[in-house]
């Protein structure tokens, strides 16, 4: 059974991830199935697409499901990781994607939010950056993808602190576009989605394209790429990562010695 429903409605495309019991956990599983709804919608040429839970959700996303993570020894947010590869493809898809979030948005969800190009939000939203919590070393990529749509020292609060930002916040630091009421938010993101669709796609897919290089484009030496990747592996490598990891499946609260 797919975790995620679609729906094409003319030229406009709805990716529903629906695995409630797990709050929508990026779990592979879900990953796979999100790819596969990509591929479809790209199929079926999309011009616009929406990214959303089911409505009146209370969770939009529990982030990356925290069973997956390697309990050591290695990158727990190498290339190959289910988050990093659905934030490649929605980066990569052709046609802008929306994220219509209603609930709570925690980790690596933040991410995939803000990887799309637009966020239509309810004032009830909240978004929190959660790895300190849990003692993972976030992903330079992934980083880059805040820095890209907030400024620096509000990044460095939420990564910091793990605490929400809610959506007025938000809103006002424009890491969301639009807030709308629950009521109002689905006719809101589809009349904005059909007016994207009615403009020329190739145009507005080269101007995707070409934003998603240009916020890239900041040159990042090697020796300095290998210090982030350094600094990374000391925090895998740990005991408080293993503890992290541990007292997230005991339902306990960690204890870290920096150790």
């Amino acid at each position: 059974m797919s975790l995620v429903t679609t729906d094409l409605a003319a030229t406009v495309g709805t990716i529903t991830m629906n695995h409630g019991r797990k709050h929508n956990a990026l779990s592979a599983a879900l990953v796979d199935d999100l790819l596969a709804a990509f591929d479809v919608m790209e199929r079926a040429k999309a011009r616009a697409l929406v990214l959303r839970a089911p409505k009146g959700v209370k969770v939009w996303s529990a982030g990356h499901d925290v069973k997956e993570l390697p309990a050591g020894g290695r990158d727990p947010l190498g290339w190959n990781d289910p988050l990093r590869t659905v934030i490649r493809r929605i980066g990569d898809f052709p046609a802008p994607v929306i994220a219509l979030v209603e609930g709570t948005v925690w980790g690596g969800a933040c991410e995939l939010a803000l990887s799309c190009d637009l966020v239509i939000a309810t004032p009830e939203v909240t978004f929190a950056i959660t790895p300190a919590k849990l003692s993972v070393p976030y992903n330079v990529t992934g980083l880059l993808t805040f820095m890209s749509r907030m400024p620096l020292p509000v990044l460095k609060e939420m990564a910091f602190t793990g605490e929400p930002v809610d959506a007025a916040r938000a809103l006002s630091l424009g890491f969301v576009n639009h807030v709308q009421q629950a009521a109002d938010i689905d006719a809101f993101v589809m009349k904005m989605a059909a007016r994207i669709a009615l403009n020329a796609p190739l145009s507005v897919t080269a101007m995707k394209r070409s934003i998603g290089i240009l916020a890239a484009a900041s040159p990042l030496p090697p020796i300095m790429f290998e210090q982030i990747q350094g600094e990374r592996r000391k925090v895998w490598d740990s005991t408080d990562y293993r503890e992290g990891m541990a007292a997230f499946l005991e339902r306990r609260e960690p204890v870290y010695k920096g150790e």
